[in-house]
């Protein structure tokens, strides 16, 4: 494990391996999770190895080892989207892929928006349309991780995160400061101006993302693909999800940027 500081002050985890002349690929956990339960258990990390890639994994603030502050001041996506911009300086890394699963996902698409020239393929799963939703429940989901009475949590979805936090040992009071962050909204307009080439991977069980050919039609050139048989949490632990990754980044899937 290596550590940087953030501009404003919080340690931030994260591992670096391979070679620094091979091209860096950035991945981005969901929330709850951290860098070795979402990349290395799943097989991700041994992976891009295996193909000779430089795999650089984040552990998002206020999950993992790094830094958890219990304020929502130090949260929000801008916040978040900065710590990879300032990962990819602290690493001297120009341009780098970045993949992202569910709230690493909607990270790496603000990063294209915000740092479109770091980018040089986007890949984003377990999100869809249902970004465009103004109606994020933030409060239930602090209020689900804060609770001692764990068998009253409802709906199932967020009793299962609750259960995915406690697994993994996670802050459950840095990620309900994390979730009443400034809450940021995505429209479609917006997504019109991203640059990088764009791969949508999402399961078609997801109930979570939605519909995953909506998001894509929203970005420029970005195409989708739908997992059969996967839900939002076994998308990310899926073969398939890795071939049609590798598939893309290799340019097999056909994506044509428009001129």
């Amino acid at each position: 494990m290596a550590r940087f500081t953030a501009s404003d002050g919080v340690g931030l985890a994260y591992d670096d391996h391979g070679s620094s002349d091979l091209k860096p690929i950035i991945l981005l956990h969901g929330f709850a999770s951290n860098r070795h339960e979402g990349w290395r258990r799943t097989g991700w990390e041994a992976a891009f190895l295996q193909r000779r890639e430089r795999v650089i994994s984040l552990d998002t603030r206020g999950h993992g080892e790094s830094d958890k502050p219990h304020v929502a001041d130090f949260y929000g996506l801008e916040r978040l989207t900065q710590d990879v911009a300032e990962l990819m300086a602290h690493l001297d890394i120009a341009r780098a892929h970045i993949i992202g699963f569910s709230f690493g996902a909607r990270v790496g698409l603000q990063l294209a928006l915000s740092h479109p020239g770091q980018i040089d393929h986007l890949v984003l799963i377990g999100v869809g349309a249902r970004l465009f939703d103004p109606s994020r429940a933030s409060d239930a989901m602090a209020n689900a991780l804060l609770t001692d009475d764990v068998g009253a949590i409802s709906p199932p979805l967020l009793k299962s995160f609750r259960l995915f936090a406690d697994a993994q040992g996670e802050d459950r009071v840095a990620l309900a400061a994390s979730t009443r962050a400034a809450p940021h909204a995505f429209l479609p307009e917006m997504l019109e101006a991203i640059t990088a080439p764009t791969l949508v991977v999402v399961g078609a069980r997801d109930l979570l993302a939605g519909s995953g050919e909506g998001l894509a039609d929203a970005i420029p050139g970005a195409r989708c693909e739908t997992l059969p048989g996967c839900d939002h949490f076994s998308s990310i632990t899926s073969g398939l999800a890795k071939g049609k990754v590798f598939d893309f980044l290799d340019g097999w899937l056909g994506i044509d940027m428009p001129t």
